[in-house]
């Protein structure tokens, strides 16, 4: 069986997966994935906890024919993950950057080499699937939202706190505010809340969907009207949930999917081999 191995290296989990040959970075079954995983980044540190993962993935798929990672963690992040498979010395490790080149989508970022290696990976993950003027929102310790026409065109894009960060700031940063929580009562989706707690998600939740319907008016004044938002990332299905009890068609035209900047590594590795 012939594979690929590829790391999406972000700043709180480590996401890898092995992908078949014979596969497309189009295809939308769900065993894709069958060999995927995820750790804390923060287990990179570990010595011992670095050994246990590469002797995880090499009891789990055979020696793959190329590795592909991206990582927005830091240059000694990046230097241990390149230490765990010391048996696979001879495989060549390539590196996807906000500057890589992918034939049939560039970017309008003024400077590439500035392009967060992850955005740029989950905006080709998204031109995998669907060739739309389409939204891409990765919903994780920070939020991004980035435009790519239907023409292969990625216009740029928005960096805003997560909502977790969200959440967090205000009661580090004020003297009355406590800890919100998320229950599973929560259902204002866009409502005023009538208790603290429910006005801080919800003023956070709401404050990340701002976000999103402000890009779909640029976009279309832009005379490129959102057809498609691919959701990714830990926060995803929360802002999925929102977004679809918001008015048609928005909500028609969007889909929580994992793995998109997996899968676009992937596209862009298929392209360098």
């Amino acid at each position: 069986m012939s594979l690929y191995l590829l790391f999406d290296v972000g700043n709180t989990r480590l996401k890898w997966a092995a992908v078949e040959s014979t596969q497309n970075p189009s295809d939308r079954q769900k065993k894709l994935w069958a060999y995927s995983g995820s750790i804390s980044t923060k287990s990179l540190q570990s010595l011992e906890l670095r050994e246990e993962l590469s002797d995880y993935i090499a009891k789990t798929v055979p020696k793959p024919d190329a590795i592909a990672y991206c990582c927005v963690a830091g240059a000694e992040v990046m230097t241990n993950l390149r230490t765990l498979f010391p048996q696979w010395q001879d495989l060549l490790w390539r590196q996807f950057t906000g500057d890589s080149t992918f034939k049939g989508v560039r970017t309008l970022y003024q400077d590439p080499t500035k392009l967060g290696a992850d955005r740029w990976a989950a905006i080709l993950g998204a031109r995998a699937l669907s060739a739309n003027n389409t939204l891409v929102v990765s919903a994780g310790t920070a939020t991004t939202i980035d435009m790519l026409g239907g023409n292969g065109l990625h216009y740029g894009g928005w960096i805003l706190p997560g909502l977790s960060m969200m959440q967090e700031s205000l009661p580090t940063n004020t003297a009355q505010l406590p800890q919100a929580t998320r229950s599973n009562t929560y259902s204002q989706a866009l409502g005023f809340g009538v208790n603290t707690n429910d006005a801080m998600i919800g003023g956070c939740d709401a404050a990340q969907l701002g976000a999103i319907l402000r890009a779909t008016q640029l976009s279309k004044e832009l005379n490129h009207p959102i057809e498609r938002i691919w959701l990714d990332g830990g926060n995803a299905k929360i802002l999925a949930a929102e977004i679809a009890k918001l008015p048609q068609p928005l909500a028609l035209s969007t889909e929580s999917i994992e793995g998109l900047v997996l899968r676009g590594l992937w596209a862009w590795l298929v392209q360098q081999l």
